[in-house]
């Protein structure tokens, strides 16, 4: 098993930029890592993924706007976000996949609002 915990949530006004931090308590290193967001009344969504080789893909939303890396030494991921805007708004939960098997950390509310 892997425990993950999520930080760097907050309240930021639009085109704003936040850092999102994920600790994993153990090595992550052959892991695909994945952020997910879900705003109240919406279904979870991927927001961004980087896989063991460091290979990245984004949802079409945010594309330009966030960026996803690893620290396989610190066993932490992180997503950048910039510019953000209201429709970021949501709970951001950090995942990791290992030998087919999905963990979740408890998420981190983001909230965008002037």
């Amino acid at each position: 098993q892997v425990q993950l915990v999520e930080s760097g949530g907050g309240l930021v006004q639009p085109g704003g930029s936040l850092r999102l931090s994920c600790a994993a308590s153990r090595s992550i290193s052959s892991s695909s890592m994945s952020w997910h967001r879900q705003a109240p009344g919406k279904q979870r969504e991927l927001v961004a993924a980087i896989t063991s080789g460091g290979n990245t893909n984004y949802a079409d939303s945010v594309k330009g706007r966030f960026t996803v890396s690893r620290d396989n030494a610190k066993n932490t991921v992180y997503l950048q976000m910039n510019s953000l805007n209201t429709e970021d708004t949501a709970v951001y939960y950090c995942s990791a996949r290992t030998y087919g098997v999905n963990y979740w950390g408890q998420g981190t509310q983001v909230t965008v609002s002037s």
